[in-house]
């Protein structure tokens, strides 16, 4: 005899008991983090398969397998409660204190965003900041994040995005390196010096375009080699290695522009800026962008990224703004 298809929605305690058990793979672990007995979590997943109508798990003497119905639901499962969390997280915070959750890289956030915060937690001392530096691309549709700040071609950029500022190369070094008499006047001063880059420069395909080679080559100075490489894997780190006189860096010229200005580094060679295809950008999550406190730190962001371009000599508007209101 055939079963009934059951219409009933499947409980949410049971949906965070699947997700539980298909992470860990191991019923007793599953318990735990739920705090629930073991026996407890067998029953809600026993449950679960019920109303499903196929099995979920295969249950072997020391190990839990999920079954291909089961690698099927948790798919559609994992998304869904971690939608479910983020919106019941924005509503208690939105009951609470007003705050702002931005991701971004960490080289940007040490060398550009965060030593202008100040200003803005000065300005707005009711808004608080929380600031996620990773490399990975968060979906702002589901994570708990209200903006991103994100470094790409213009064509790599989400269409909402607004372009902060471009930007350009350029060598600086500590004033100190040049104090024991060496020059550093022309292309071809390089090969006396430390030349700092990028490690993965090489190996990435948008990040081919900041490598000293390339720089080298755009000028006609290609077969220069320089004393030494030294190779850092953040941008951040190759500030601080030229700002410590350890060689000349090859820098995103917006992020070494405070540094610049106050002279801790030195342009050694502003003739001769590379113009890189990338920019800067940034993306409101569209469940936080009617939130005031976002519109407050967009603008302040905004703000402080128009004095860069003016800084950097970048365009003064350029026509990728998306309307915030």
């Amino acid at each position: 005899m055939t079963s009934r298809i059951r219409n009933r929605p499947v409980a949410v305690g049971q949906l965070r008991a699947f997700e539980a058990v298909a992470r860990h793979l191991n019923f007793r672990a599953a318990a735990e983090e739920l705090s629930l007995t073991q026996s407890a979590v067998s029953r809600q997943i026993q449950a679960m398969e019920d109303e499903v109508g196929v099995t979920l798990f295969l249950r072997h003497t020391r190990a839990v397998e999920l079954t291909g119905a089961g690698a099927q639901l948790l798919r559609a499962v994992v998304p869904s409660l971690e939608r479910l969390d983020s919106t019941v997280r924005q509503i208690r915070r939105g009951a609470g204190r007003k705050s702002v959750t931005l991701t971004t890289w960490a080289s940007f956030a040490s060398l550009w965003l965060i030593p202008r915060l100040e200003a803005f937690q000065r300005d707005y001392p009711d808004i608080d900041i929380r600031i996620d530096t990773s490399d990975a691309y968060a979906d702002l549709e589901t994570a708990d994040v209200d903006l991103a700040l994100r470094y790409a071609k213009p064509a790599q950029a989400p269409a909402n995005a607004v372009r902060l500022f471009g930007e350009q190369l350029t060598a600086v070094a500590s004033p100190w390196l040049l104090k024991d008499g060496r020059k550093l006047i022309n292309g071809e001063d390089l090969a006396q010096f430390t030349l700092i880059e990028a490690g993965d420069a090489h190996r990435t395909q948008n990040l081919e375009v900041l490598s000293w080679r390339r720089w080298l080559t755009t000028h006609g100075l290609g077969h220069i080699e320089p004393k030494r490489w030294l190779y850092f894997n953040y941008a951040n780190q190759n500030a601080q290695a030229a700002l410590t006189g350890q060689g000349v860096a090859l820098a995103r010229l917006p992020l070494v522009a405070d540094s610049l200005a106050s002279g801790d580094l030195l342009e050694v060679l502003p003739t001769m800026r590379l113009e890189s295809p990338l920019a800067y950008w940034l993306i409101v999550g569209p469940r936080a962008r009617s939130r005031p406190e976002t519109q407050a730190f967009c603008a302040w962001l905004q703000a402080e990224a128009a004095l860069t371009r003016v800084a950097i000599g970048d365009v003064p508007d350029p026509d990728t703004h998306d309307n915030m209101d």
